[in-house]
């Protein structure tokens, strides 16, 4: 508008939308929670949107500790050849995903999440 005022909501994960919950400013050094397809949306006409915040499970799920969709995200993206992840950020990806499916007595998948390792030192 010329006031410069928001005319939409804007799109939260689906766990907040039903809610009537409005989040405008994140605790995570001040950026907005938003919808994963929002995030999705944002790569496709910008391919070096920051990935951090696409494969934040707070996207998806009210779990901060299910990495179930953003690890299986991460492997599809990076199959399209997206790889502008930092290092540190794959590496708490891979093993927050492999600790979930342990604690899970799924060892055999922790062990094959972890060979996506990125550093084999």
């Amino acid at each position: 508008t010329s006031e410069c005022e928001k005319y939409a909501c804007c799109p939260l994960p689906p766990y907040l939308e039903d809610a009537g919950y409005v989040i405008e400013e994140d605790d995570n050094g001040g950026r907005p929670l938003r919808d994963v397809c929002f995030h999705l949306l944002k790569l496709y006409s910008d391919r070096s949107y920051e990935l951090d915040q696409l494969l934040d499970p707070r996207s998806v799920t009210s779990d901060p500790l299910d990495f179930r969709l953003s690890w299986h995200l991460w492997e599809v993206l990076r199959a399209l050849n997206y790889s502008h992840l930092s290092q540190q950020s794959w590496g708490v990806l891979n093993t927050s995903y492999a600790a979930q499916l342990e604690s899970e007595g799924l060892w055999e998948w922790a062990v094959f999440v972890m060979l996506h390792e990125p550093d084999t030192q």
